[in-house]
């Protein structure tokens, strides 16, 4: 992988995590309000996961490959 593109992942990884943080604090606050609108929340948490999943795919990315 060249340098750019490792920059470039480092990048949105960043920008993934932060928004994940977000998402994190807007859900505890809606999850706080009553009445708790289920079908936000549940969109929501549909998103945090799908960050979840992306950040992960590209940590997986920027790890390097070990040869056993």
């Amino acid at each position: 992988m060249d340098e750019d593109t490792e920059e470039q992942l480092l990048e949105k990884l960043a920008q993934l995590k932060e928004e994940h943080r977000d998402l994190d604090a807007v859900i505890e606050r809606l999850m706080a309000a009553q009445p708790v609108d289920m079908f936000q929340l549940q969109r929501l948490k549909k998103r945090k996961l799908s960050l979840k999943d992306m950040i992960n795919r590209i940590e997986s990315e920027l790890l390097p490959d070990i040869i056993a």
